[in-house]
């Protein structure tokens, strides 16, 4: 499948990728899918050993080195400014510059509104879209430099069920959607492509899993692999492709081009 050859290819030899919220998850598949891409990627965030949910930044470069890959663990609090800063400044001084980003990093709260608390709203606020900007903000310099490259930022097929209600979560990611979609504009001549990456399917994750996501039937289940290589299609793209889109990942990949 052209999907599986993007993966297995080395089509981003050269390239160094910064993965927001890699320590386990979406994350952690498209840091080892870039890796296998041939990507140098720094393997970023808070987990630098186990905590309430398994995976660290540390087990991630792990594998990639077992892969043969180069990877980098770099400790980043998406929300605050001086960690972010300083997370892109190692991975700059480590690989000497940044092409691709995928701000990645998110917590989940999807209880209704009327009994979200104040601090639930304020941190998916905080980590989803705070988080994104900072990060993006951080590394937009060192893409530009580099003459061109990808950011990527995942989100979720929430934004648009509005008939299913509203919650912090989903109104976190359609603000970074509008955000991506309008640096794609703004970023077009620096020849920087600037999309956005959800999931056709639920991605069963521990954060998934840990913030009491039931049983599903397989089909509505989508390995984080398809998200991975979605993001390794993505990372390729400059303004002269796909850019200033919100794409699904099985459909990008014609996986599932009904969805």
């Amino acid at each position: 499948m052209q999907w599986a050859g993007a993966v297995r290819g080395r089509a981003l030899v050269g390239k160094v990728a910064f993965v927001a919220g890699a320590s386990r998850g979406i994350g952690a598949a498209v840091a080892v899918g870039l890796a296998g891409a041939g990507a140098a990627v720094a393997v970023a965030a808070r987990s630098e050993s186990r905590g309430r949910l398994p995976g660290t930044i540390h087990g991630v470069v792990e594998r990639i080195h077992a892969a043969g890959g180069d990877a980098l663990a770099v400790p980043c609090d998406v929300t605050s400014e001086e960690s972010v800063e300083a997370a892109v400044a190692a991975t700059v001084a480590e690989f000497g510059g940044i092409d691709v980003l995928v701000a990645n990093a998110g917590v989940l709260w999807l209880g209704p509104v009327e009994s979200t608390p104040l601090a639930r709203w304020q941190r998916c606020l905080d980590v989803n879209l705070t988080g994104v900007f900072l990060v993006t903000r951080a590394v937009i310099p060192h893409v530009r430099a580099r003459g061109g490259g990808s950011l990527v930022a995942v989100t979720t097929t929430g934004v648009g069920m509005t008939d299913r209600g509203a919650n912090a979560y989903w109104v976190s990611k359609a603000a970074v959607e509008r955000l991506y979609l309008g640096l794609a504009a703004e970023l077009r001549g620096a020849n920087i492509a600037v999309n956005c990456l959800c999931p056709n399917r639920v991605v069963r994750t521990e954060g998934w899993v840990a913030s009491g996501g039931g049983d599903l039937p397989p089909e509505a289940v989508e390995p984080p692999e398809t998200m991975a290589a979605a993001a390794v299609l993505l990372a390729g793209q400059d303004a002269g492709g796909i850019t200033g889109t919100v794409q699904r990942s099985e459909r990008l990949l014609g996986l599932s081009p009904s969805l």
